[in-house]
């Protein structure tokens, strides 16, 4: 099953609890700068939402609060979040490395990674 489509502020909760580990909401909260920071109550709208999503569980009740952890990883997450990219294109990719190279974000040592990850899945489909 894809993981289901996160909003802005809801990836940014994920980095959080995937940097940090389990978390309460509390937690979620302080990790934002302080100048950016949403108030408590749109940080726990936010995770009870993601948590109906399945993108997060409650883990345990320590006191007054709960705990919550990631049921999504971060790698199904960003496949998810370049699958939307990639459609925006309609599917084709060359825009985008187009971008990448054009930008300078996309190094040499990334094509090698590629070309070896290309490689490797050419084997497994043989």
């Amino acid at each position: 099953m894809p993981a289901p489509r996160l909003s802005r502020l809801e990836f940014q909760i994920m980095e959080t609890l995937w940097a940090r580990g389990d978390s309460s909401i509390r937690e979620i909260q302080e990790s934002f700068p302080a100048r950016r920071r949403p108030a408590y109550t749109t940080i726990q709208t936010t995770v009870y939402r993601m948590e109906d999503k399945g993108v997060v569980q409650r883990l345990k009740k320590v006191g007054n609060f709960h705990v919550f952890g990631a049921s999504v990883s971060r790698e199904a997450a960003q496949r998810r979040l370049v699958d939307e990219l990639l459609e925006l294109f309609g599917g084709r990719t060359q825009p985008v490395m187009a971008h990448l190279v054009e930008s300078g974000r996309l190094s040499l040592e990334d094509v090698k990674e590629a070309e070896k990850a290309l490689r490797e899945l050419s084997r497994k489909e043989t």
